[in-house]
């Protein structure tokens, strides 16, 4: 049976880590029969150490090696690189398969071996490693093409404003901020960035004459607005997807208010969602340093004060304290992402309708 790498397949860096010369010339033989790229290290530090400047397929390591054994280098391994490991020991009375499995290994050699068993293991393992490798390339493809629908289908939904593309990166960027500041997980973060910008989904069921309105809204067309929080959730509903279930959740919320005063459904305090109390800070400051239908950019002096003064009533104490430590961070965004008026206006007045949603400014 031949035991050699073919031509046609991926060449690999192997790393085989080993106190022992007559081992390591055994393998430094056994090797030479493939086109496999390897190098030597005589225990675990000097691996890591090489580790280091150099990424590696497969660690090929003995366990038993004087000043970092290969169960300890098995251990860093996993937690700092992305190599597959190959354990060899002849201390199988010692340490059983499964531990070294369980110990982050992806395979297990008794000493003493012949090289065509080497061989075929290492082989198994880097096909294995490029199964893998091939299916996070196909997830992320997957999932760039699912948020690229995302974000088209957003824009479908918004598609009269000009300013829609910008409006939902920015809306991302500044969730995404944010929810590193309140230090939740990476999950998390991953999740709000690409729901946040589909917060305002449900205007598609709002009427032109409404939406596009340039003035103060009535009572009745107020009542109307308000509705694309529950046609929002409607759309967004019943889907297995964890970015969708979250676009839900804050398409629903992201008009609530701290204080229990917001819509549909008056929440307060804590029992808004946090994805809702994140939201509706970035989708206010992103709306008042905009140009609205009914309004030009506020200056940032103004939506910062505008905001600061709503600590407690329309946001999280906590969520605003991060937007005042930060509030250059946010207009970096801004920035980054499109213009943003940076001049301030002594004649500044708000818009009627933010003097309705009962904003002032000193």
């Amino acid at each position: 049976m031949n035991t050699s790498v073919s031509k046609d397949s991926p060449k690999a860096d192997i790393l085989i880590v080993d106190d022992e010369p007559m081992i390591r010339d055994l393998l430094k033989n056994t090797m030479g029969r493939t086109n496999y790229s390897c190098r030597f290290a005589e225990n675990g530090a000097e691996a890591l150490e090489m580790m280091s400047g150099q990424n590696f397929d497969i660690v090929l390591t003995d366990i038993d090696m004087p000043v970092m054994n290969g169960i300890e280098l098995a251990k860093k391994i996993k937690s700092k690189f992305t190599a597959d490991v190959i354990v060899m020991t002849g201390q199988i009375q010692s340490y059983q398969y499964d531990e070294i499995i369980n110990l982050g290994a992806s395979d297990f050699v008794e000493k003493p071996f012949s090289p065509r068993e080497i061989i075929l293991r290492v082989n198994r393992v880097l096909r294995e490693r490029n199964l893998k490798l091939d299916a996070q390339k196909t997830h992320e493809l997957l999932k760039d093409s699912y948020i690229d629908s995302i974000h088209r289908l957003v824009m479908a939904s918004e598609y009269k404003d000009e300013d829609t593309g910008a409006h939902i990166v920015r809306i991302g960027e500044y969730c995404l901020f944010m929810a590193q500041k309140l230090n939740l997980s990476e999950e998390y973060r991953e999740t709000i960035y690409y729901a946040s910008p589909m917060h305002d989904i449900g205007k598609i069921g709002i009427p032109d004459k409404i939406l596009l309105k340039p003035g103060k809204l009535t009572f009745e067309e107020f009542e109307i607005m308000k509705t694309h929080t529950q046609i929002g959730a409607k759309l967004l509903s019943k889907s297995k997807s964890k970015i969708m279930q979250m676009a839900q959740e804050i398409a629903l919320s992201h008009h609530e208010k701290f204080n229990g005063s917001g819509y549909p459904y008056q929440l307060k305090g804590t029992d808004i969602p946090v994805s809702g109390r994140i939201i509706a800070l970035a989708d206010t400051f992103d709306a008042l340093s905009s140009k609205r239908p009914y309004k030009d950019p506020y200056p940032p002096m103004v939506t910062f004060d505008i905001i600061k003064k709503e600590r407690g009533e329309h946001f999280d104490p906590d969520i605003l304290d991060i937007f005042i430590t930060n509030f250059d961070q946010f207009l970096k965004i801004r920035s980054e992402v499109d213009s943003f008026e940076t001049k301030t206006d002594q004649h500044f007045t708000l818009s009627e309708r933010d003097k309705t949603r009962g904003y002032i400014i000193a």
